[in-house]
């Protein structure tokens, strides 16, 4: 049984001619009427009554009718699949990422995206979460990587990447030092380095701290983890990040859990809900990395 039988199985049918069926597949009758005879051969039973004027399925023909539309679906779908990704090699892609942060997980689903269609075009947009999520309810922007305080906007389709809690960090001869624990009361007597507004670990601090009755100064704001850390460093505050930035800098500075700082900072890729070739195959890549 092969798949270009089962197609003119189902011209004849439709078509309950034999003439009609072969001007619709584009070859001649005697082609269609033998492969049809070869079906019927490998299905061990006539499948169309001949006898009269229109052409009618036979009870097996029947039976074999909504398989044999189910099979040619089946392989159109495929088919379609295959020329969408086809497709992705004339196409282009635009990903946004949070500023100045660096996401091994995200590069590495990009490198690999590129190494399997390596004519997409891919740009990349640096910003706060805020903005990219306006982009990707605009559709300016295909996917991004956002930090968002709970669940990602029901909005939009998305991949959660990382949850984790918030943590103080600080130079090993600040006051603090030798906690491993602080609340966020603790940090209102003193200046705080935190990430802008509209990032995903600014607006779980600012809802925590509003949830509890707490106004912390902000001495200093700065994009880059890292930057907001060296700030730290040199003893201008406590820095606000999450668990994973704060241990990067592990050994050079010390790190505290905020205890009450209870909703997680959650790193999600978010999307517009729809059919997009190029950006479904780069969210395939991202969930082999980031759950790996």
């Amino acid at each position: 049984m092969e798949l270009r039988q089962l197609e003119y199985f189902l011209a004849v049918a439709e078509e309950q001619n034999f003439t009609r069926a072969a001007e619709r597949v584009h070859i001649s009758q005697s082609g269609v009427s033998a492969q049809i005879r070869q079906l019927e051969h490998d299905v061990g039973s006539p499948l169309f009554d001949r006898s009269g004027r229109v052409v009618t399925l036979t009870t097996a023909g029947k039976a074999l009718l909504d398989h044999a539309r189910d099979a040619v679906a089946a392989v159109a779908a495929g088919r379609q699949a295959v020329d969408e990704v086809g497709g992705l090699l004339r196409g282009s892609i635009v990903v946004g990422m949070p500023a100045a942060c660096t996401v091994t997980g995200l590069f590495d689903a990009l490198s690999t995206f590129h190494r399997a269609h390596p004519q997409v075009e891919i740009s990349l947009l640096e910003d706060t979460s805020d903005r990219h999520l306006d982009g990707v309810r605009a559709g300016t922007t295909d996917l991004a990587l956002v930090g968002v305080p709970g669940p990602p906007p029901p909005d939009l389709d998305a991949l959660v990447v990382v949850s984790e809690r918030l943590a103080a960090v600080f130079p090993v001869d600040h006051p603090f030092a030798g906690q491993d624990r602080l609340t966020l009361a603790d940090l209102t007597g003193t200046p705080v380095i935190c990430m802008p507004a509209g990032t995903g670990i600014r607006t779980v601090f600012d809802r925590c701290c509003a949830a509890a009755g707490l106004t912390p100064t902000i001495a200093f704001q700065a994009s880059a983890p890292a930057t907001v850390a060296d700030l730290a460093f040199r003893g201008l505050g406590v820095a606000v990040l999450s668990e994973s930035m704060a241990a990067e800098h592990e050994g050079r500075l010390a790190t505290a859990l905020i205890t009450d700082a209870v909703a997680p900072a959650l790193l999600a890729l978010v999307w517009k809900p729809g059919s997009n070739p190029a950006r479904r195959q780069l969210v395939d890549h991202a969930r082999r990395i980031f759950h790996s």
